[in-house]
């Protein structure tokens, strides 16, 4: 019988610690998005960092500085990832996930629209300084569909369910981010 040679243990712990290190980015960058967050946002990408996603095309800082800007107006943003796929390379590792989201704001003469989307980030992920963050994304839409506004109020739809989620600062998960800080 052949000997087969083990993987060392402690390369399958760091794997291990790296995947999640990476899955971490991807949901800081749901939160940074989803609350119009800056600092998670800027978080989840390296400063030299590039991101084309949609009409935006150019540098993350921009991308960021583009998207707190639209954000500032959202009346709601939902993004959900799954279906994470890590593939480790020499010098990073190439990561695509799975989005779902919900968004709901103005358009350009300043009407409602709601929109469901599913689509994949195509990431290169550099770990620098024992941190994994996004150094290129590139967004893939599979998915867009203009959904029908609710006729209701959100006071109305949310009742009783309080507290209703909002944006950085007023979102409840800041003050229990104060709290443990």
């Amino acid at each position: 019988m052949r000997e087969e040679t083990m993987p060392d243990n402690n390369d399958k712990l760091t794997e291990l610690v790296d995947r999640e290190a990476i899955r971490d980015c991807l949901y800081r960058y749901c939160r940074g998005i989803d609350r119009a967050d800056e600092a998670a946002l800027r978080s989840s990408y390296w400063e030299d960092a590039t991101d084309q996603h949609g009409p935006y095309n150019g540098s993350a800082t921009g991308f960021i500085d583009w998207a707190l800007t639209s954000l500032k107006s959202y009346e709601r943003s939902i993004h959900q990832i799954t279906n994470v796929l890590i593939e480790f390379q020499a010098d990073g590792a190439i990561v695509e996930s799975q989005f779902t989201a919900y968004q709901r704001s103005p358009n350009a003469s300043g009407t409602l629209q709601q929109f469901f989307l599913m689509g994949r980030y195509v990431d290169w992920f550099e770990k620098r300084n024992g941190e994994w963050r996004v150094a290129r994304r590139k967004v893939i839409y599979d998915w867009v569909e203009e959904q029908p506004l609710p006729a209701e109020s959100e006071a109305k739809r949310f009742g009783v369910r309080q507290p209703i989620g909002a944006q950085w600062p007023h979102d409840p998960v800041y003050g229990l981010l104060a709290k443990s800080a």
